[in-house]
């Protein structure tokens, strides 16, 4: 049986878990009654809500055409860039990838973060042209797009010559005729065979196998997830694990090897070079080690990685409510778990602080942040979460450097006019504006990271919700300088007890309430934004003094406006330096630093004398 080992890299939500479902069912990876949620492949809760991919995932189909069986292992690849860390250790494994572009939106920001990943270590790529059937598709403009963004990336002359399919990944056919509507993916199974280049591994070599990808198990331990490079393993062989410099790690046995089988891992006795597997029996072995014979001293090479960009500072919950409503409160609990993730995570780093009540963990972006932090919240952790701040760095010519971003922001031509100056007040330069058809304009900006932080919801409220937005890493640049924060002050409780709607009536002419009737407050919490820009320290709680007179007027019902409950990553970007996040399994509230008015006060001084 031959063998394929290849990627989809896709744009968020251009389609690609959608076609992997399809070439299940049509490989007959699926019995034709069984019952496959749909895409299959985001297994992961948050996934599943948010629409997106998460974390790379492998997976395996075995195609039969004309009598030839060929096993087609298949990465699927997250398209958010905040999620890049994924992406750059698994292309090390593949021989081919699969790009797949939206038929009206063309090659966007995270496509070519990745493509320009691919196209480096030399894979060649197959270009899939998705959602042909759209109204609005553009097909031909798409793939002069994709043209040109492979020739911006250095691509080769042997990648400029890639082949082009049209699909319908919901509909389940690809076709090489651009105005093809029905049909089979039997020309991408095709294609797939005959493009990608069978894995060129070594089998008469010792083993040795690069490790890409970790999780945990509750029986097995650790399951490392790579491509064996040379040579076959056997279940209970011994095996041991060097660092990138080559020292051992540790030694031990092969307790379990697993192989891909559609959606499952399935028990193999033994791999052989070219495979994508995974082993369990080390302790200590972690991303980019080699697994190797014991009569190996010589790493295989990893890929680099991009460094973090962005760090927030997770600490214990100090608040009045702490321990009410999460199960995990210690900071113990809480290093255990960052360090966990940061051992599987090779794109987060983490920092203990020196009160080791707070650590400062490092990522991508406010999605990647926002996703751990949504994940530690579900499994009963308690937190206090600071704003992000970026990462600075001293520059070669030993000014301070800040990471800037290539934004991509299509949006209607009426509102063009305020995202550019709402940009250029966050130190974003214009590089690029065109009209994209449909009466929407397509602009490029290179903006400082600092700018853009607490920004997407603004931007939402400024073209009513019509507008897109797509960030990418762009390159480390001089310092721009001070930048503008959030031009409104707060509301803040100045006691503790329950809201009250006498009280919450009068303070709505202030500002905008962000608690309602009867919500558990303390002092220092934040209730509502100001309409000015100080913050106002209010009494939320005060009800109706009662009096044994009786009033000739009937009181008035009090009618409040909904309260404005912000989501996480709302409420991440919303907050000021002085300001926290209190994050638990139920509620999600903002709070001031020092919750003690007089505390406050000081801190404010000592900021301004320094």
């Amino acid at each position: 049986m031959s063998l394929r080992n290849v990627a989809i890299i896709a744009h968020v939500d251009h389609g690609k878990t959608t076609l992997v479902d399809q070439l299940f069912r049509q490989s007959g990876t699926f019995r034709d009654n069984q019952r496959v949620e749909e895409r299959a492949m985001d297994s992961n809760d948050l996934e599943k809500e948010r629409g997106i991919t998460i974390l790379a995932k492998c997976t395996s189909i075995e195609w039969d055409h004309e009598g030839e069986k060929t096993r087609i292992n298949i990465v699927d690849t997250p398209g958010h860039a905040d999620f890049g860390g994924e992406v750059e250790r698994i292309l090390s494994m593949v021989d081919g990838v699969i790009l797949l572009v939206d038929s009206s939106e063309g090659a966007m920001p995270q496509t070519k973060f990745v493509t320009g990943k691919a196209l480096a270590l030399g894979l060649r790529p197959i270009v899939v042209v998705n959602k042909i059937d759209r109204p609005d598709e553009r097909t031909q403009e798409v793939l002069d797009e994709v043209f040109d963004l492979f020739v911006s990336l250095d691509a080769t002359d042997e990648q400029l010559d890639f082949p082009v399919l049209f699909a319908s990944g919901r509909n389940g056919y690809a076709s090489e005729d651009p105005a093809a509507r029905e049909g089979t993916l039997t020309p991408l199974f095709k294609k797939i065979v005959e493009h990608v280049p069978a894995p060129s591994a070594d089998p008469d070599g010792p083993f040795k196998f690069l490790v890409t990808l970790l999780d945990r198990d509750n029986f097995l331990g650790r399951i490392l997830t790579g491509l064996v490079f040379s040579g076959s393993v056997k279940t209970n062989m011994p095996i041991h694990a060097l660092d990138a410099e080559g020292k051992v790690v540790e030694s031990g046995r092969a307790s379990k090897i697993m192989a891909f089988r559609g959606l499952e891992r399935v028990p193999v006795d033994e791999a052989k070079a070219g495979d994508i597997i995974s082993i369990a029996g080390l302790t200590t072995a972690t991303v980019a080690n080699t697994i190797a014979d014991p009569a190996v001293s010589e790493p295989l090479q990893a890929q680099p990685i991009d460094p973090p960009t962005l760090s927030m500072r997770f600490a214990v919950n100090d608040s009045p409510m702490a321990g009410r409503e999460g199960t995990k409160v210690t900071s113990r609990m809480i290093r255990d778990r960052l360090f966990r993730e940061a051992e599987s995570n090779v794109a987060i780093k983490v920092t203990e602080a020196e009160d080791k009540d707070s650590f400062e963990v490092a990522g991508r972006g406010e999605l990647q942040l926002g996703v751990l932090i949504e994940t530690m919240r579900r499994e009963g952790f308690e937190l206090g979460i600071s704003r992000p701040r970026v990462l600075f760095r001293e520059g070669e010519t030993g000014g301070r450097e800040e990471p800037y971003e290539t934004v991509v922001i299509d949006v209607d031509e009426e509102y063009s006019g305020t995202v550019v100056e709402k940009m250029s007040i966050r130190k974003a330069e214009l590089t690029d504006m065109r009209p994209s058809g449909g009466g929407k304009t397509r602009i490029t900006f290179s903006a400082p990271s600092r700018g853009l932080i607490g920004y997407h919801g603004e931007f939402l409220s400024d073209t009513r919700g019509t507008g897109i937005m797509n960030r990418l890493f762009e390159k480390y640049g001089p310092y721009k300088g001070a930048i503008e924060g959030r031009a409104n002050g707060v509301l803040i409780s100045n006691g503790a007890g329950e809201a009250n709607a006498y009280a919450l009536g009068p303070l709505e002419e202030r500002g905008v309430l962000m608690v309602g009737v009867g919500e558990a407050l303390y002092e220092g919490m934040i209730i509502g934004e100001n309409a000015k820009p100080e913050d106002l320290e209010v009494n939320p709680m005060k009800s109706k003094q009662l009096t044994n007179f009786r009033a000739s007027g009937k009181d008035d019902a009090i009618r409040l406006t909904p309260p404005r409950k912000l989501t996480l990553e709302q409420a991440i970007a919303y907050i000021d330096e002085d300001e926290m996040v209190e994050v638990t399994p139920k509620s999600i509230r903002l709070r001031k630093r020092h919750l003690d008015p007089h505390e406050r006060k000081r801190a404010n001084r000592a900021k301004q004398a320094a």
